[in-house]
């Protein structure tokens, strides 16, 4: 692939063997990016587990404190009082079976996250298969299965983001933010991840936990952190 000349000029400047702070990443990943748009920052964390192991799975979600910069779209499947209550929290989209046939029948998509009442998963139980690769289904252990849907539709246009180990690498992908935001906001997402994820250690995991932390742009080079520099990183 052709490297352009905004590209390699930063890449020139990325030692590859540096190991940063994490305030330190967070100021380079705003200085290192180039595009004519605002980037994602995204956190990449390998950890000392065997997500093949089922007590060894790193899962849940985290509300961060300056939101990703996205604004998402919410669907909530609910009936009764509940409608009324998912509408004025600020859903995109309430409903039921007309919303198992949009998405079903005529491939609707419009929404980035799926929230449901408990009576209500025998009807997106059925969208597993559409919802479940997308990493949109509904699940209890994330807080999207809950007959709360005023908070649950408040963290969701908040911020909140859900992480999960990836079988393959044994490593967490998550968004912490746009190169738009200021050093100090992106530092604070990323602490609130990196602290999450310290207090989701399985207790079966064994060994360094943190194993290596990556902070990079859409289009930027990653950015190695020094897992040591953090507290906790030996939890």
């Amino acid at each position: 692939m052709k490297t352009g000349k905004r590209r390699r000029a930063i890449l020139e400047k990325v030692d590859r063997d540096q190991r940063y702070t994490l305030a330190e990443a967070c100021a380079l990943v705003k200085q290192y990016s180039f595009a004519r748009f605002d980037e994602s920052v995204d956190l990449a964390v390998r950890l000392g587990v065997d997500p093949k192991q089922a007590d060894q799975q790193v899962r849940g979600a985290v509300v961060l404190p300056h939101g990703t910069g996205a604004t998402k779209r919410v669907l909530v499947f609910a009936k009764g009082e509940k409608v009324e209550e998912a509408k004025a929290a600020g859903a995109d989209h309430v409903g039921g079976d007309e919303y198992y046939t949009k998405i079903a029948e005529e491939g609707w998509m419009e929404f980035d996250t799926v929230i449901a009442t408990p009576d209500m998963m025998a009807v997106v139980g059925r969208l597993g298969r559409i919802l479940g690769p997308r990493g949109l289904m509904p699940n209890p252990k994330v807080g999207t299965v809950t007959f709360d849907v005023t908070k649950a539709v408040s963290d969701a246009k908040a911020g909140k983001v859900e992480f999960r180990v990836e079988r393959s690498g044994a490593i967490v992908h998550v968004n912490v933010g746009k190169c738009s935001f200021e050093e100090g906001k992106l530092l604070d997402n990323a602490k609130m991840l990196i602290d999450t994820l310290v207090k989701a250690k399985p207790a079966a995991a064994k060994g360094t936990y943190l194993r290596s932390i990556t902070i990079s742009s859409t289009m930027g080079p990653g950015i190695r952190i020094d897992p040591n520099s953090l507290t906790g990183a030996e939890a």
